[in-house]
């Protein structure tokens, strides 16, 4: 069987499963695990479900969802259409099937342009949503995208090309089949390289001017970019150019800044000397030598990690400025670094170029430190069976996407067994679900409505700036309620379907928003939500299924029922305010909700207590790792210390007592001081 029938097997297999436990169509299980990953790769920024489909042949219209309101993606609307197939074998499909596909889609737009269609049907139908946010939009939309989900194999040659114009609006179609999304969960790469070629395609090669010696581990260039030519490019590739960037995570595509613009307008010639320009990588970089010197011919894997909104100004003057284009000049720092060495680099290159930003670029990225130690627990750490079932497991956390099955292939058949045991593939979770989860338990429903990514971004910002002050805090016992956490929201995801007050249609918003308020209701100034137990049993009481089930209805209620002037339940939930009007409610959970709780010193004492067995553990540790290194490891740091001169008394006092080991072993406090002692000397170049 090859990668692609067994990638296949296991999503029908998953598919299946998510829609009968949670009662919703194959098709919308389908929609929300594959549009996760369209916001993951960068190519939507959320996905709001909105089915609709009716009549047949050339009369047929189809919609699966949207990607947001269009003002926050650069006037881009983005339409999708799922193309889902239930069978038990990989199936094909041509660039001849594509049109009868994508027409009913087209179909939809333009009869979604016209409030007669809008307002024959019932608010709450989200094809309602999409079609009054069509109408509302439609005078500012530049471009529309139309996406192609499909668990078929595409075998046509072109990805994205331009198709006939609404108006005078340009389209444009992609295509994520089935071989595509087994690429991006397999390794995160979904797409062909980008490769740009400067002499072809876009006038002609870069004069550029080597900035690094040979034989350097990374070669660094500086360019000097015509704004037109930049701008050509990003028309082309958009957001792809950003995706290592800072404010790609924080803003997708950010509100051009004012100043440039006005820069751009009115004095071009002075855009240079005023812009501090653009901090670049790039797999690779081909040069050629011209009558005027060295000259860059083409790029591979442009990745723009400082000049997001530089770049995105520049692409905006195609319409506002385009003849001052030729008079605009940006200076680019690229730096080429090779795939292999990219996750380490990149994020470093983007931290120190952004650094007159607050935000730490790091905590954006897999290797933060957070992320590796949310990993290592969840490889460590057990959790007891739940009832009836037989055998304990553990949680996957997939801190860069491709690792649990990337892990699991590696493995002979019985070997992935137990695996599975191990690690049930229910139990694994993702960064941008784990960003849901606790957003969603402190009260920010409408930054999780908001989107994956940039609920991932507010997420991180905060984790990096409390990772900081207090990186301790994040013990396992704080993992251990992560995962009470995940088993709420995913019990959560799989009622609220099967409830009779239930529509279909805002299942996410509805999913975060109760579980937001009962967290809020239940952590007092007295009480707070008992997470510890749910984490030792592995699934929720009767009693907080109950009361997340009676917020669940509030909180569809509330969503369905926007402030005056709003009709837009999507872009509702999106709101502070629609999150103020739930959270004030009085809601009756029942006598036995307290059941649920346990007195706030409680939960209190349990942390210390998580503490002080992290102390002794971690003491326990360093006494055995001094010790295994041994006397005359300790009597080689204690000399090369004392020769350079980077020792204190105290300092030389304890690594003597470790260079006597065995006749005399340190304590473990004198271990800690010995190994931050080495540490030091290490980063300081004694060693």
């Amino acid at each position: 069987m090859s990668e692609l029938d067994a990638y296949y097997k296991e999503l029908v297999a998953d598919i299946r499963r998510e829609a009968d436990t949670s009662g919703i169509m194959m098709v919308e299980a389908f929609f929300d695990r594959m549009t996760e990953r369209l916001t993951e790769a960068g190519e939507l920024e959320v996905a709001d479900r909105s089915y609709y489909q009716t009549g047949e042949g050339g009369q047929k219209l189809r919609i699966d969802g949207y990607a947001g309101d269009p003002r926050d993606s650069d006037g881009v609307l983005g339409l999708i259409v799922c193309d889902f197939i239930d069978g038990d074998e990989v199936k094909t499909f041509g660039k001849a099937d594509v049109p009868p596909i994508l027409n009913p889609l087209i179909r939809f737009l333009k009869k979604a342009q016209t409030a007669e269609f809008r307002d024959s049907l019932s608010e709450v139908n989200p094809a309602f949503q999409a079609s009054d946010l069509i109408i509302s939009t439609w005078s500012q939309i530049t471009k529309v995208k139309l996406i192609l989900v499909s668990n078929r194999q595409y075998i046509g040659r072109d990805d994205t090309v331009k198709l006939a114009d609404v108006g005078d609006v340009p389209i444009t179609w992609s295509v994520w089949d089935l071989a595509r999304f087994e690429r991006f969960d397999r390794s995160g790469q979904a797409r062909e390289d980008i490769v740009i070629d400067f002499a072809n395609d876009f006038g002609s090669a870069l004069p550029a001017l080597k900035a690094s010696q040979s034989g350097a581990s990374l070669e660094s260039y500086l360019l000097i970019v015509p704004g037109a030519q930049l701008a050509a490019i990003y028309d082309r590739w958009g957001a792809r150019l950003l995706e290592a960037n800072v404010r790609s995570f924080l803003q997708a595509r950010a509100k051009t800044n004012k100043g440039i613009q006005k820069t751009i307008k009115e004095e071009p010639e002075l855009f240079f000397p005023y812009n501090n320009g653009l901090s670049a990588t790039a797999d690779e970089v081909k040069c050629v030598r011209t009558a005027d010197g060295l000259a860059v011919s083409s790029i591979s894997n442009l990745q723009i990690v400082n000049g997001a909104q530089t770049t995105g100004s520049i692409h905006s003057g195609l319409r506002s400025a385009e003849e001052q284009l030729s008079k605009v000049f940006v200076q680019m720092k690229l730096t080429v670094v090779p795939s292999d060495r990219s996750e380490s680099v990149v994020p470093k290159i983007s931290e120190y170029a952004n650094t007159q930003n607050k935000v730490n670029a790091a905590d954006f990225f897999s290797n933060h430190p957070f992320h590796i130690r949310m990993e290592q627990f969840s490889r460590k750490v057990i959790f007891a069976a739940r009832e009836g079932i037989r055998h304990d497991s553990k949680w996957f956390y997939e801190r860069s996407r491709g690792q649990f099955i990337n892990a699991r292939i590696r493995l002979t058949p019985a070997q992935q067994k137990k695996f599975d045991l191990e690690f049930p593939k229910s139990q694994l979770f993702s960064k941008t679900e784990l960003a849901k989860f606790e957003f969603s338990a402190t009260g920010r429903p409408h930054i999780v409505s908001r989107g994956a990514q940039k609920n991932f971004a507010e997420f991180a910002k905060e984790i990096g700036d409390a990772w900081s002050t207090s990186e301790a805090r994040f013990d396992e016992l704080w993992y251990r309620r992560l995962i009470s956490k995940a088993i709420i929201f995913r019990k959560l995801e799989a009622e609220v379907p099967k409830q009779t007050w239930y529509e279909g249609g805002y299942r996410a918003n509805i999913v975060t928003y109760a579980m937001a308020k009962v967290f809020h209701d239940a952590n007092g100034e007295r009480d707070v939500l008992d997470l510890d137990t749910i984490a030792r049993r592995q699934e929720l009481p009767d009693a907080l299924v109950g009361a997340l089930l009676v917020a669940a209805a509030a909180a569809h209620d509330v969503i369905t029922h926007p402030a005056a002037g709003m009709r837009n339940m999507s872009e509702w939930a999106k709101q502070q305010a629609c999150w103020n009007g739930l959270a004030r409610l009085e809601l009756e959970y029942g006598t036995d909700f307290e059941s649920c709780l346990i007195l706030k010193d409680t939960a209190k004492t349990n942390e210390r207590d998580e503490r002080k067995k992290k102390r002794e553990t971690d003491g326990i540790s360093a006494q055995m790792e001094v010790v295994t290194l041994g006397g005359g490891f300790w009597g080689e740091v204690l000399s090369k210390g004392i020769e350079t001169r980077q020792l204190s008394p105290k300092d030389e006092q304890i690594l003597r007592v470790c260079a006597s080991i065995p006749r005399q072993l340190p304590s473990e406090l004198q271990c800690k001081h010995a190994l931050n002692v080495l540490e030091r000397i290490k980063e300081q170049g004694g060693i």
